[in-house]
């Protein structure tokens, strides 16, 4: 093999170099293309690059002689049958060629972890719908969380989605049935959290907890954490439909939120709430779905996409009254 000049295309750019390597040429290893780098045998337009060095579409690579036949693919992937593909594009909501949005069962892991093998991002592959590409996971949902969940189905999409995210350039909106009735009905919550260990694995407190539990007052202690709310509906302030609008992205904010600042934990969330989050006659699973999206497509225009109540939230709206409004079909506008 004689060295190359490639050119990237659209569908590559914002991409990492060593991810656009990955991508193209899966047989190089990470420490192959680095010493590559290091020695200057690999260029983008004929200047140095790094492992990080995020390409624009045009650019020219260099790629001197590489090591033939695939790498090992290492990364953690389950069989998917026949009815588990079906049930995974039933999920779907929204497809074009940069982005797949689906609503999320409560009960699906989206990542592996301890005890977990079946999770959505294992399963992936499952959702290519014919693209060379796999999707992949630009933001996370609880594993009890229902609603929206995006898919990049590009290099491109996935970076400037993450960037949407990390930008805060969207609007999310998450619904919740609440124990109580939050006083005032509606609000800002500005409450710092911190992860914290402890026997039963690790939870995020409330900032002021966490200096109580290990005995600092350290004001960098903790990350900054708001949430916009609006109670939407209450049932003799037995319950309550509760709005929430994220500022901030922590884990578990809105649970936390809701438990803490406003002493209404979400139902089903023994977590945060103990035995109070757990309303008698109603189902136990966690009360948050991640009603949602507004964001600037990948491409142009703005997506907006909607997921209605899953079955036990369904179920718990119709026993106090409540009721939910027609869900509009996901739409992407100029």
């Amino acid at each position: 093999m004689t060295v190359q000049l490639r050119t990237v295309t659209a569908g590559d750019a914002d991409t990492r170099l060593d991810r656009w390597f990955r991508r193209h040429f899966p047989q190089l290893t990470q420490g192959a293309l680095q010493k590559m780098l290091r020695t200057g045998q690999v260029r983008v337009d004929g200047k140095r690059a790094e492992t990080s060095t995020r390409l624009a579409e045009g650019q020219e690579v260099r790629i001197p002689p590489l090591p033939e036949g695939p790498a090992p693919d290492t990364r953690k992937t389950v069989r998917v049958d026949e009815r588990e593909q079906r049930a995974l594009e039933e999920m779907v909501i929204y497809r074009d060629n940069e982005v797949i949005a689906i609503d999320k069962p409560s009960g699906l892991a989206v990542q592996g972890g301890p005890g977990i093998i079946k999770n959505l991002d294992a399963m992936l592959d499952a959702l290519r719908f014919g693209s060379e590409d796999r999707p992949r996971l630009v933001h996370r949902l609880d594993k009890d969380t229902s609603g929206v969940l995006l898919l990049a189905r590009t290099p491109h999409a996935a970076a400037k989605l993450a960037e949407s995210f990390r930008g805060r350039t969207m609007q999310k909106t998450y619904w919740a049935v609440v124990v109580g009735e939050p006083t005032p009905p509606e609000g800002r919550i500005d409450l710092a959290l911190a992860k914290q260990g402890g026997p039963r694995g690790e939870r995020v407190v409330a900032v002021e907890e966490a200096r109580n539990a290990i005995g600092m007052h350290d004001p960098r202690l903790g990350a900054r954490a708001i949430t916009d709310f609006s109670t939407l509906d209450a049932a003799k302030r037995r319950a309550a439909w509760v709005e929430l609008r994220p500022v901030t992205g922590r884990t578990h904010q809105l649970r936390v939120h809701c438990a803490e600042a406003l002493g209404c934990p979400i139902q089903g969330d023994g977590k945060y709430g103990g035995s109070a989050a757990h309303m008698e006659g109603l189902d136990g699973k966690l009360h948050l779905h991640a009603r949602s999206l507004v964001l600037p497509h990948p491409v142009s225009g703005t997506l907006e996409i909607a997921a209605p109540l899953p079955a036990h939230m369904k179920a718990t709206f119709k026993f106090f009254g409540f009721e939910e409004p027609r869900t509009p079909k996901p739409r992407k506008l100029a």
